[in-house]
């Protein structure tokens, strides 16, 4: 259940606000006049749904390309191009 809070709570009780956050991981939305106006939470909590949206939006990528082309890679030739690349980064940051 989400956490819903006046505006105003978060002048007169900003402690209270801030250990919900915390100790939930869950964001409180804040109202104004009966309407949602701004949502408040946590950097770890903000920094994991940023974490979630990339690799959202990176797994999307990668089903868009699947389904634009019949080119399937084994596990070895991903892999192996995965190994070529680092030992290449590797090499070229020495």
């Amino acid at each position: 259940m989400p956490y819903i809070r006046p505006v105003s709570d978060l002048r007169n009780n900003f402690a209270d606000i801030s250990r919900t956050v915390h100790e939930t991981a869950e964001p409180v939305f804040l109202t104004k006049n009966g309407y949602g106006d701004m949502v408040v939470m946590s950097i770890e909590a903000y920094e994991r749904k940023l974490f979630e949206s990339e690799i959202y939006f990176k797994l999307k990528e990668s089903e868009l390309e699947a389904n634009s082309t019949q080119k399937r890679y084994s596990h070895e030739e991903v892999f192996s191009d995965l190994k070529a690349r680092i030992t290449k980064k590797v090499n070229d940051d020495v």
